[in-house]
Formats: C-alpha cells, sequence, structure tokens
C-alpha cells in the first residue's frame, strides 16, 4: 500500500471523528474532577453511542507490521478506571447480562459488570488514542485495524449491553416521578 494511500486511510474524516470522540471518552474517565452519578451517566449515555456510530464507520484496511501493537494502558490504569467507574455506580455496579457466552451454557443469569465493561472498553481505544499521539503512520495504521476488529469482535457488545443499565438507572428514576409521590389513580388524571 502506498504511502500516499496510508495517509488518506488514517488520517480520512471518519477516522479523525472517531479519534476525537476517543479522546473525550478517555478524558471523561481519567478526569480528576468528581462528578455526580448522574453527571456521568448522563456524560456516557451521549458519548458511547457515539463511540459505537464513529467505529463502524472505520474504514477497512490491511496490516503495515509484523509486530504487535505497543500497548499503553499498564494494568494499574485499567485497575484505576474500573475501580472509579464502580465507585461512582455503587451498588448498580452489576447488572444481569445475556449476550455473554457463559450465558449458553447456564440456566442462572449471569452477572456483568458496568465498571470492567467500561474499564475493557476504554482500554482499547486508549491504546489506539495513544498511539495516534505519536503520529507515526505505520503504526497508525495497525492501531486503526486492530482496534476496528476488536470493536467487531469484543467491544462493542460490550459497549451496547453497558447502555441498557446506564439507560435504566438514568431514565427510571422512581424518586422524581410525580406521579408516584402522589395518591392519584387513573381516573383522578383524567379530570
Amino acid at each position: 500500500m502506498p504511502d500516499n494511500n496510508i495517509n488518506n486511510q488514517v488520517y480520512s474524516p471518519p477516522v479523525i471523528d472517531f479519534v476525537t470522540v476517543c479522546v473525550e471518552f478517555c478524558a471523561i474517565l481519567e478526569g480528576e474532577n468528581a462528578v455526580s452519578r448522574e453527571e456521568w451517566i448522563s456524560k456516557m449515555l451521549k458519548i458511547l453511542p457515539l463511540m459505537y456510530i464513529k467505529a463502524s464507520l472505520l474504514p477497512e484496511t490491511v496490516e503495515m507490521n509484523d509486530e504487535a501493537a505497543e500497548t499503553f494502558v499498564k494494568e494499574e490504569d485499567y485497575a484505576r478506571v474500573s475501580a472509579s467507574v464502580s465507585s461512582i455506580m455503587g451498588e448498580e455496579d452489576v447488572y444481569l447480562d445475556v449476550f455473554v457466552e457463559d450465558m449458553k451454557y447456564s440456566d442462572r443469569p449471569v452477572s456483568a459488570f458496568v465498571s470492567e465493561n467500561i474499564a475493557d472498553i476504554y482500554q482499547d481505544v486508549r491504546n489506539f488514542v495513544s498511539v495516534y499521539q505519536y503520529g507515526m503512520t505505520e503504526q497508525m495504521n495497525d492501531a486503526l485495524l486492530a482496534c476496528r476488529q476488536n470493536f467487531q469482535t469484543y467491544w462493542g457488545q460490550k459497549l451496547v449491553n453497558v447502555l441498557r443499565p446506564l439507560h435504566s438507572i438514568f431514565y427510571n428514576k422512581e424518586d422524581n416521578d410525580p406521579l408516584l409521590e402522589t395518591d392519584l389513580n387513573e381516573e383522578d388524571l383524567w379530570d
């Protein structure tokens, strides 16, 4: 693949859009400022679908190097992100997941954790963004290939799975529903 063609791929508008969204996602997770659960979930409910759309638009590319792509996210980074999300989510960190491989062989529900899924997504996109920070075209191409493949086979499903509990927590706030705070019955609603 000629060098100009690689530049066209790694600097194409869909890739730059994806990089931009990934940088914002990483900034939210790496931020030192404490935010409320409601604010954090609101941000995730906006950025995750956008990241999914942008990842699905990434162009196909071919591997340029035989070496494995460099990883930047260390075990401590993963653990820090996971612990931070777990702290924000509290007891609502755990949810039942039906789209996991173990569910096929189980007669009981399988638990998943918002914090682990977010940390898994973070690990892959942070590695991708870190390669882009160096601006070395062939490595960027291979990082793009790896990220696209991982999206298709691994973290894309985790992303859509985690949206369900986040949506439920954010939009099903029974304690803020004015109808639940009164003693109205259906007939009173139409009067």
